[in-house]
């Protein structure tokens, strides 16, 4: 096997900045890796004595030129090996290993003992190795990823078929976001909900604690604005779950609450902690952002305030990490140049990003549209592999201000037949209603692009080139919206049996255009000059602004990626066009 000799990166950062506790350890560098083509590593006991003669830097996959290897060749099993050991200021405490997100289905052994699997290659998971660890020595940890190339696991962009093609990429294989230790007690703050509500200028927590509740538990929780204390209150904890909402209008502010906004990103600091026996046994510290979204007629509101959104879709691949972010640093550079463009938002594409991103989203006030990855074929196991890990991201990322949007289905991906289909309709239709009982505050899109079912907000693709001809297919409202023709030459707005019912309406892919090059493609004609690529993107972009009944736009796309060219910017972040001509026409 090669190895590729290049940059190293390291991925360092606290990987959970919304739930933040002090102590934790990171497991990310270099670890022994394998391959099992023939899957013989479980029935040769690899994880007992493994002897994998590779190294891999972790959290990137295999795939890719920063693990240290980058094979592109897929390979269905895959191992990993590390040795770690317990802090002695932690020994004694739980120990509770936390995977970011690993693709697609994680078995872990540590010293020799199984610990349990994940199956999801998008969401967070954790286990608790308490047990399995001694904390007077070394202590051996084991990891096998199964993937496959089946169309029933939810895979994004990650091409099925053994070489790229379309706008499917390289496959994404194994570990490919942080591995880390965190040292609890036996009872501690697992998770905390937290909703804001500006009408009532209050902010709502449900909490949910792990481990035997004791008699005298008792949870404090303590608010604060650029560190000044704004509330600070103290509950029994007396059950594993409860709920408080706190009135947050100070006297500290003038207008009593800061609100969340693109132009403003106010947030709060918020600290719980939990104390058993009039010991402080958990602190965890965490934000939040007062902002609501909601759909009134045919607008979306940001604060009860009509929001014109101007989105680009953004797909998160870098050239030598691919799906995982190589930095803080290049998070925060695509960020500021999305925002140096005149956009105000993201639709995360296919992908459920990394939580830095997602934080310093919340940070900087960029809008994010959270869309899941697509399975791209219908069936039984398709459903549960999709509702399982639909409800696992949500949950994760409930409190970023920055998602306004959930976004399901995508172009009917994995729903095919869903034009006339009824089962394919009705799988469509609970998740939607699944997806509002979980947050019951956000709009959900089923199924952006093309034929709706139930939807907040409608959502169609159309790269047209020319604004003339997008001005005279969308001049007449009922026609698109009534399904009386294509919107997009192709395909219609709403599948059958489900009708307009005067949502709002944003074209949330046009554009993709590439300058003329040989290595890949954009949508329609390539151009060869900055002022042709401009002509061409103000005219389609000043026709949608036209449209009145049309209330945001998401162009395609920020970044070149693989063998689709069509990015404002190159794959290594290089603008294409400066990036101040491109915020003149958007604003």
């Amino acid at each position: 096997m090669e190895t590729t000799s290049m940059k190293t990166y390291q991925r360092t950062e606290y990987p959970r900045p919304q739930f933040k506790r002090q102590s934790w350890l990171k497991l990310n560098g270099t670890w022994k890796f394998a391959f099992d083509d023939q899957n013989i590593g479980e029935h040769a006991l690899w994880y007992q004595t493994p002897s994998f003669a590779t190294d891999i830097q972790v959290p990137f996959t295999y795939e890719t030129k920063a693990s240290g290897i980058g094979e592109e060749v897929f390979h269905p099993y895959v191992w990993y090996q590390r040795l770690f050991t317990i802090p002695k200021e932690e020994a004694g405490k739980r120990a509770i290993l936390r995977f970011q997100a690993s693709d697609y289905l994680t078995k872990v052994w540590v010293n020799g003992s199984y610990i349990g699997y994940h199956a999801g290659g998008n969401a967070a998971f954790s286990f608790d190795i308490t047990s399995a660890v001694d904390s007077t020595k070394d202590n051996e940890l084991v990891v096998k990823v199964e993937d496959s190339q089946s169309c029933t696991q939810p895979r994004g962009k990650q091409r099925w078929r053994d070489e790229n093609f379309g706008c499917w990429y390289v496959q994404n294989t194994g570990i490919w976001q942080t591995v880390w230790l965190e040292f609890l007690s036996d009872v501690n703050v697992d998770h905390v909900k937290i909703t804001p509500n500006i009408d009532k200028q209050s902010v709502s927590f449900e909490y949910k604690l792990n481990g035997a509740v004791i008699e005298g538990c008792r949870l404090e929780t303590i608010i604060s604005f650029n560190g000044e204390k704004v509330k600070e209150f103290a509950i029994v904890a007396d059950r594993s779950t409860m709920k408080c909402e706190a009135d947050l209008r100070s006297e500290l502010m003038e207008w009593k609450v800061m609100h969340w906004t693109p132009e403003n990103p106010h947030l709060y600091d918020v600290t719980f902690r939990l104390f058993a026996g009039g010991e402080l046994v958990d602190e965890v510290d965490s934000y939040f952002g007062m902002r609501k979204i909601s759909v009134k007629g045919d607008q979306v509101l940001l604060n009860n305030v009509p929001i014109y959104q101007k989105l680009l879709l953004d797909q998160g691949y870098w050239p030598d990490t691919m799906l995982t972010p190589p930095s803080d640093e290049a998070m925060i550079e695509d960020i500021e140049k999305t925002m140096k463009m005149g956009f105000n938002g993201v639709r995360k594409h296919q992908k459920i990003e990394d939580e830095r991103f997602l934080y310093w989203c919340d940070k900087k006030g960029l809008l994010v549209w959270s869309e899941m990855a697509a399975t791209y074929e219908f069936s039984d196991e398709a459903v549960e592999n999709f509702i399982n890990e639909w409800q696992e991201i949500m949950k994760q990322h409930y409190n970023h201000p920055s998602i306004i949007t959930w976004v399901p289905f995508n172009e009917s991906w994995g729903i095919p037949n869903i034009l006339v289909d009824k089962q394919q309709q009705a799988f469509t239709e609970s998740i939607y209603y699944l997806s509002k009982t979980i947050d019951p505050e956000r709009p959900v899109i089923v199924n952006d692009g093309w034929e709706h079912t139930v939807s907040d907000i409608i959502a169609l693709h159309d790269y047209e080139e020319f604004g003339e001809l997008f001005l005279k297919r969308y001049k007449d409202k009922e026609r698109i919206l009534q399904n009386k023709i294509p919107h997009n030459k192709h395909k219609y707005a709403f599948a059958e049996g489900y009708e307009y019912k005067g949502q709002p309406v944003i074209v949330t892919e046009y554009g993709g255009i590439a300058f003329d090059d040989d290595s890949g493609w954009g949508y329609g004609n390539q151009v060869q000059t900055e002022e042709e690529f401009l002509r061409r993107y103000k005219d389609i972009t000043d026709a949608i602004k036209e449209i009145p009944y049309i209330s945001g736009y998401c162009y395609t796309q920020t970044t070149d990626v693989q063998q689709e060219i069509n990015g404002l910017l190159k794959a290594d972040r290089t603008p294409k066009i400066a990036l101040e001509k491109i915020k003149a026409i958007n604003e």
